[in-house]
């Protein structure tokens, strides 16, 4: 098993096929779904697929998402990170996007501003991407308030799957100071 990054109060590392209850106890719920398309999960072995994608990616790119632990219970909370994005979204290809998502149950208790600094720590100071993007639904202040958090900037709207989506970014400061 994989550690990528560690917080103070958390553990980010590979997505293990043993997640799959946590992850769908998570994407079952329809709350946590509400600015993803409405698509809850209705059966663990969607959770299951999922982990294995996920799990390809990171042979196949290098990245992708991690398991989020909570460090005091070693509990899984939800998934942050990085994923390479090969498909056109926004007049944009082969982009990192930095994600999260989180069990309600934990939700309000800073873990996706934790996990998404972590996450922008390791794509520039790690990785050396020159810059992150971020995603969010117009309606999602709590996302997009994460997104402000770690210092992504609104760049323009634009639409994915027929609703208004934010695309943020951020430079790699130290790839800025280079040019």
């Amino acid at each position: 098993m994989k550690i990528f990054v560690e917080t103070e109060r958390l553990i980010l590392r590979e997505l293990l096929s043993a997640d799959a209850a946590g992850m769908f106890e998570m994407d079952s719920d329809p709350e946590v779904h509400r600015y993803l398309g409405n698509k809850p999960y209705s059966a663990i072995e969607e959770s299951q697929a999922n982990i294995e994608f996920i799990r390809r990616q990171y042979i196949e790119n290098g990245i992708g998402r991690w398991a989020v632990i909570e460090k005091e219970t070693n509990n899984f909370v939800g998934w942050a990170g990085l994923k390479l994005i090969t498909e056109t979204t926004n007049n944009r290809i082969n982009y990192h996007d930095l994600g999260y998502r989180f069990s309600k149950k934990y939700w309000g208790k800073g873990y996706a501003t934790e996990s998404a600094i972590a996450a922008k720590d390791y794509a520039f100071d790690t990785l050396k991407l020159a810059e992150i993007i971020g995603i969010a639904d117009i309606n999602n202040s709590g996302s997009i308030h994460v997104l402000q958090k770690v210092g992504l900037k609104r760049i323009s709207l634009f639409d994915y799957q027929d609703i208004k989506h934010h695309w943020m970014e951020m430079k790699n400061p130290a790839a800025e100071q280079l040019v």
